[in-house]
């Protein structure tokens, strides 16, 4: 600061004796330095960018075209009837592709979203607002740009509503390929951000098997929220680039909050870390209070966007953003150095903390929500906090992306080196840092920026930012596997940044006082030769692998399925209305069009009971039970799946039919408990074998060796 003011007072010629003295020396020293011109600063610069910018734009679309390539040859999509193109799209996927297409096939878009808004054709005895229970802004989005591009006569809808996606994810990829680059400085380190998502594809992205789902959607927008946010941390950011980043944050999280049921969870994550970085004083309290100022109203816009959903108003992170705002004013001084301030941040943090929890149990005490109950049931049960015998409950933590990580996850990420780096990088910004926050309550001045001869990375805002976020998100994946396609990507960017930063470099070094070599000169070194060489060994051992897998052309035909939608097709009336498990209801909707008794959906509470009571044609219940539940959604037709009614799955007791017994209470053995005994066969079983009770309310009527198909009988004959 000092050194500031003299120069000031330079600039403005004081009258000083001590100012007169000292210009003149100042001026000849400065002359006798080679002065450079402008040109030859911003030529290199500018190169650096262009370049930088080919290389990520580049890596996105050659990802994006990977995609395409590995999709079509595993599904040999072009060379396949439309019937069975969709089969392809499973599960929840089936349902999103199944609106895109009653999009399309409306007389008008304003009438196609109408009907979509109240849509009584999906759903016996129902009349929802799918745009609000399925979120298929995704879905309106790619219907709006098919029919106003005129792209009718040029592609067929399957082909742009894929494409969409894959253009997505090379967007996905440019990201993560921007933030890595903006961390360390150089486009070496997004190359090997991108060439580790590649290497890891099948635990960084959903996107071989799911194409449709909202996380293949909404997480690009996500990356790019990410990316711009850490251009904004950045302390050595110009005005320019700032207000870009700041404009370029706030419109992707807008988007990212429409494209996701779930999105707000993710950003109140988010938050929680910014949260963090501005109570550890490593951050400017401006910039974090007008990036919470964003969530603000990105929540306020979804809530009215997707229909005033309660699930927005009981959601922490809009209490968050409420306490942080709330206790803005409080936030006095605080990062001084003294004790005062030192003992009013944790007065903050605590106060904040209240607030929140206090507030979010206010909120869902007056307003009435159901949406998303099961997923902090779930996160009780894993915690260890519950227990249930819940049938949806138990059958969510048998999904294998609720399962704890296996060691196969860890292998494969050990197996392309990225681990072990990731592992390095993370034990070194966490020592930076704490030596940053030691320093900083031991009264250390802070500096304004991190220099390379500094020696400390743990002082750079958005380094700091992301080694929380991926230490927060590294942490649920440890609990729930599925979370593995949040962390991994960002794994493979802070790896990247730290083999590519010669700060880390530095930092290290610092820490052994090497006297050998001098410490920047063996940063800059290493910062370019360890990724080279990182990545000529990638290249080495998983290019040809990749090459192998876009070369082979994969087998996917399931004629039992075909079957089963050609007969519905011809056979079924109109007016029928299909019964069975969610995820074949999911391809029924889809296929045929036909209204369908229950939906692979899970985050109504609603469609959670539905299914539970359908899949009671896999429990030990009478005939007239399932009868009577059947009629009550109008069902006219059952389809009994065989691999369910006789899987014999890999864990006992995670099968449909051992969830069923114990919520019902039948015959069951686990270690020390046992369940009571049911007078009823399986019912799937027994109705095969075609006797009294079972023929007198169900006729069957079509069956292959995968599907059995039965007529719900509406006169009852009881003849023996």
């Amino acid at each position: 600061m000092e050194e500031g003011t003299v120069e000031l007072r330079q600039r403005k010629k004081p009258h000083g004796t001590e100012a007169e003295e000292g210009a003149p020396e100042e001026e000849s020293e400065e002359s006798k330095k080679p002065k450079k011109s402008p040109k030859y600063v911003l030529i290199p610069r500018f190169a650096k960018l262009f370049f930088g910018c080919i290389a990520a734009i580049v890596s996105g679309m050659m990802y994006a075209m990977y995609l395409s390539t590995y999709h079509e040859r595993r599904f040999w999509f072009s060379g396949r009837p439309e019937l069975e193109r969709e089969i392809t799209f499973q599960g929840d996927s089936a349902v999103y592709y199944s609106f895109y297409k009653e999009l399309l096939k409306a007389p008008s878009f304003e009438r196609g979203v109408y009907e979509l808004t109240r849509d009584n054709r999906t759903l016996s005895l129902k009349t929802m607002n799918a745009v609000q229970k399925m979120t298929l802004y995704p879905e309106l989005i790619a219907s709006a740009l098919y029919q106003a591009s005129g792209s009718e006569e040029v592609i067929e809808p399957v082909y742009f509503y894929i494409g969409i996606v894959f253009g997505l994810q090379g967007i996905y990829v440019t990201a993560l390929f921007v933030t890595s680059w903006l961390m360390s400085g150089t486009w070496l380190a997004g190359m090997l951000t991108v060439a580790w998502f590649i290497i890891n594809r099948a635990d960084t992205t959903r996107i071989d098997y799911s194409i449709p789902s909202r996380e293949n959607w909404a997480l690009p927008y996500f990356a790019c929220q990410v990316a711009a946010l850490t251009g904004y941390l950045k302390s050595s950011t110009n005005s320019s680039a700032e207000r870009f980043s700041y404009l370029l944050v706030s419109a992707s999280t807008y988007t990212f909050m429409l494209m996701w049921e779930y999105s707000h969870y993710l950003l109140f994550v988010q938050a929680v870390c910014l949260f963090l970085l501005d109570t550890i004083a490593l951050a400017q309290t401006e910039k974090v209070h007008e990036v919470y100022k964003i969530y603000g109203f990105s929540v306020f816009l979804g809530y009215i966007l997707q229909f005033e959903n309660p699930a927005l108003l009981v959601s922490p992170l809009l209490s968050l953003v409420t306490a942080v705002l709330l206790a803005k004013c409080l936030q006095m001084n605080t990062k001084k150095g003294t004790l005062f301030s030192r003992m009013l941040k944790v007065f903050y943090f605590y106060l904040v903390s209240t607030i929140t929890v206090t507030l979010n149990l206010v909120v869902k005490t007056f307003v009435p929500h159901k949406e998303n109950e099961h997923l902090m049931k779930v996160l009780e049960i894993k915690l260890g906090l519950n227990k249930t015998k819940n049938f949806t409950m138990n059958w969510l933590l048998c999904q294998e992306s609720l399962q704890t990580p296996s060691q196969d996850f860890f292998l494969r990420l050990t197996q392309s080196s990225l681990l072990p780096f990731y592992v390095l990088v993370l034990i070194i910004c966490l020592f930076s840092v704490g030596q940053v926050i030691f320093g900083r309550t031991s009264g250390e001045p802070v500096s304004e920026a991190s220099t390379l001869e500094s020696g400390k990375i743990g002082e750079r805002p958005e380094v700091v930012y992301h080694v929380l976020h991926t230490i927060s998100l590294g942490s649920l994946t440890m609990m729930m596997e599925g979370m593995k396609y949040l962390w991994t990507p960002y794994v493979c960017m802070l790896a990247a940044f730290g083999v590519c930063s010669p700060e880390l470099w530095m930092t290290l070094f610092k820490w052994m006082r090497l006297k050998a070599v001098h410490p920047i000169l063996l940063a800059l070194i290493l910062s370019m030769a360890v990724p080279t060489i990182i990545g000529f060994s990638l290249w080495k051992e998983f290019f040809p692998r990749i090459m192998a897998e876009l070369s082979e052309l994969q087998e996917f035909y399931d004629p039992d399925t075909v079957g089963l939608m050609t007969w519905i097709k011809r056979q079924a009336p109109i007016a029928a209305v299909f019964a069975g498990s969610p995820q074949l209801m999911g391809v029924i909707k889809l296929c045929t069009g036909w209204m369908v008794t229950n939906l692979p959906v899970y985050s109504d509470e609603d469609l959670q009971k539905r299914n539970e009571n359908i899949f009671q044609i896999y429990s030990k219940r009478s005939a007239e039970d399932i009868y009577k539940i059947l009629t009550s959604y109008k069902a006219t037709y059952l389809v009994i799946e065989d691999s369910i009614c006789n899987e014999v799955g890999p864990v006992r007791g995670c099968r449909i039919k051992d969830l069923l017994d114990i919520a019902n209470g039948h015959v069951y053995c686990e270690e020390s408990d046992s369940y009571g005994y049911s007078k009823y066969g399986r019912f799937c079983q027994e109705i095969k074998m075609n006797y009294s009770p079972y023929v007198n309310y169900f006729t069957r009527v079509y069956w292959n060796r995968s599907y059995f198909v039965y007529k719900i009988n509406t006169v009852i004959s009881f003849q023996s």
